[in-house]
């Protein structure tokens, strides 16, 4: 699969309502280009795909908006809403923040989140300009998988995180 026609099921698969078959967003991540961690820097609206994981939905519950990358040593995987509605950073979920670093993941080193309090990495691709692809991988799952995918959409403007806990 080229990258054209990666980015297009990619799409494709986003807009899906019902589940997502995780091979085929392994198709689609093996022809995506990797990223630096200076490249993604910023803030980032989540999103999920359905694959029958055990997180699936879960990060809804919490409230999870997203994430940002203030820096390499400044990052934050769980920017959820407050009962307000205000954005803040959940320290006590993700036991922490987390740190970005060039991780190789499936033979390529690519942009991967290192949670402070989790042994979770978060692996990312670009989709394009303004899109990543995320693959979660924790600690003892095997190189099969199961895998969390999740993408990200960068934030031109809006709300900013709060610092609060």
């Amino acid at each position: 699969m080229d990258v054209i026609v990666a980015r297009a099921r990619f799409q494709e698969l986003r807009e899906r309502s019902g589940p997502v078959v995780p091979s085929e967003l392994d198709e689609i991540w093996a022809a995506l280009d990797t990223v630096r961690p200076e490249d993604i820097l910023g803030e980032w609206k989540g999103g999920e795909f359905r694959t029958g994981h055990p997180l699936d939905g879960t990060l809804a519950t919490v409230g999870w908006y997203g994430k940002t990358f203030t820096s390499a040593h400044d990052a934050k995987p769980l920017i959820c809403r407050n009962s307000a509605g205000e954005l803040y950073s959940n320290r006590e979920l993700g036991k922490g923040e987390a740190s970005l670093w060039t991780v190789e993941f499936r033979g390529e080193p690519t942009a991967t989140m290192v949670y402070d309090g989790r042994p979770v990495l978060d692996h990312f691709k670009r989709v394009d300009g303004s899109t990543l692809m995320g693959i979660m991988n924790v600690k003892g799952v095997p190189a099969e998988g199961p895998f969390f995918y999740f993408f990200l959409e960068r934030v031109s403007e809006g709300p900013r995180a709060g610092e609060g806990s």
